[in-house]
C-alpha cells in the first residue's frame, strides 16, 4: 500500500479513539452490569466481553487472540464464563455499560451532539478500509450490528479500529519471536504501557515466570540487568510500533487526510474528557 498521510497520523487518531474504546474497562458501569449477569471478577468479566463477539471461543482461541495474557488465568475463565452468561447476553451488557460509562464521562450533551454524530460516522467510515484476513477480533467485532446510538457507534467503531490494530501488531510480535509474556516484559520496560507488578498481576503471570522471560530477553541482548530496555531492545520496540503503523494504515487511507485530521480533533476532545 502506498502511505499518502502524513507520518504517524493514523497512529495519532488511534491514541485518542482507544481510551474511548478501553474507557469501558476501568469505569465503575462495567463491573456493575458484569456482577448483574453473574461475573464476580474482573478478569473474567473483560475476557468475556472482548471474546464474546466470536462466539463462544476456548480457552486457547482467547489465549492466542489476547496474546499476553497467562493461559493459566485464561483456563479458570474461559469456557466457563459461557455457562454464566451466553455471549449475546455479554454483548448486551457490555453496550450497556458503554452507554452508562460514556454519558457519565461526556455529559447527556456530549453524548447527544452534532459532534458525536459526526465522529461517530467518521470513524465507521475509516473502519470500512480495514481487511478481516489474519485479523481475528477485528473480524469478529466487524460482524457484529452498528448500534444507532452516534456514541454507541463511536465506541463500536473505536472498538474495531482498536482490534484491527491489535491484530496486526500481534502478527509482527511473532515474526519477532516475542511471546505474550516477552511483548509485555518488553512494553512495560519501554516505560510506555502499564508498570511491571500491574501488567504481571492483571495478566495472571507468576513472578518465577516473569523473572524467565526477563532472562530470555537478556541472553537476546534486548533488556538490560536493570529492566531497561538496551539499544538494541528499543530499536526492536521502536521498529515494532512503527511497522504496526504500516500494516495499520489501510483504514486511515481510506478516511483521507483531511478525515483523518478531523476524527484526531473530534475523539482527542472527548477522549480528553473522559480521561479528566
Amino acid at each position: 500500500m502506498t502511505i499518502t498521510l502524513p507520518a504517524r497520523a493514523g497512529r495519532r487518531c488511534h491514541n485518542v479513539l482507544n481510551p474511548l474504546h478501553s474507557s469501558l474497562y476501568f469505569s465503575a458501569e462495567f463491573l456493575e452490569e458484569a456482577k448483574e449477569i453473574g461475573f464476580t471478577d474482573w478478569n473474567g468479566a473483560y475476557l468475556a466481553a472482548r471474546s464474546a463477539a466470536l462466539g463462544a471461543p476456548g480457552a486457547g482461541t482467547v489465549t492466542a487472540t489476547f496474546y499476553n495474557f497467562s493461559p493459566e488465568l485464561v483456563a479458570e475463565r474461559i469456557p466457563a464464563a459461557w455457562e454464566t452468561a451466553a455471549p449475546a447476553t455479554v454483548l448486551a451488557t457490555r453496550e450497556r455499560a458503554v452507554d452508562r460509562a460514556l454519558r457519565r464521562l461526556l455529559g447527556d450533551e456530549a453524548v447527544a451532539s452534532k459532534e458525536m454524530a459526526e465522529a461517530a460516522e467518521l470513524a465507521l467510515r475509516a473502519a470500512e478500509g480495514c481487511g478481516v484476513s489474519g485479523r481475528p477480533l477485528y473480524a469478529a467485532e466487524s460482524g457484529l450490528p452498528v448500534p444507532e446510538a452516534p456514541h454507541l457507534a463511536l465506541w463500536h467503531a473505536a472498538t474495531m479500529l482498536r482490534e484491527h490494530r491489535g491484530d496486526g501488531h500481534i502478527a509482527l510480535l511473532v515474526n519477532a519471536e516475542l511471546g505474550g509474556l516477552e511483548a509485555l516484559v518488553t512494553h512495560t520496560a519501554s516505560g510506555k504501557g502499564f508498570t511491571p507488578e500491574f501488567a504481571r498481576k492483571s495478566r495472571g503471570w507468576s513472578e518465577a515466570a516473569w523473572s524467565t522471560a526477563e532472562e530470555r530477553l537478556r541472553e537476546r541482548g534486548l533488556l538490560a540487568d536493570d529492566g531497561t530496555l538496551t539499544e538494541a531492545g528499543m530499536g526492536l520496540r521502536k521498529g515494532l510500533e512503527d511497522e504496526t503503523d504500516r500494516v495499520d494504515a489501510a483504514p486511515y487511507e481510506h478516511l483521507g487526510a483531511a478525515g483523518v485530521e478531523r476524527l484526531t480533533e473530534l475523539a482527542g476532545g472527548f477522549a480528553g474528557a473522559a480521561l479528566a
